[in-house]
């Protein structure tokens, strides 16, 4: 069974920083894909940045500039710097890693709440 475990949620003023950290219990590099995904209250998830299967990186457009998605394989990590946020940006982030295009598993989610 594949765990992920998110870390580095929590409350700051708008315009502050966080930085999101997922913890792969197996080599991140037996994933075709990680990505990060973020539901807000009375919203729909969405995805917010990912590695793709092709070892490219998407971002949400409201993000794009702000947000940096990057990998520690080393430690079997993949992590997401957040700065410049806002109060939009209000919601629980989960990481999300899928395998083989069959296996899908997903964190327990963090959350991260912008305000003043």
């Amino acid at each position: 069974q594949v765990r992920l475990e998110e870390s580095g949620g929590g409350l700051v003023q708008p315009g502050g920083s966080l930085r999101l950290s997922c913890a792969a219990s197996r080599s991140i590099f037996s994933f075709n894909a990680m990505g990060w995904y973020r539901q807000a209250p009375g919203k729909q998830r969405e995805l917010v940045a990912a590695f793709t299967s092709g070892g490219r990186t998407n971002y949400a457009d409201s993000v794009k500039g702000r947000f940096t998605i990057s990998r520690d394989i080393a430690n079997n990590t993949m992590n997401l710097q957040m700065n410049s946020l806002k109060p939009e940006d209000t919601a629980v982030y989960r990481c999300n890693a899928e395998r083989g295009g069959v296996f899908y598993y997903w964190g327990q989610g963090t959350q991260v709440t912008v305000s003043s």
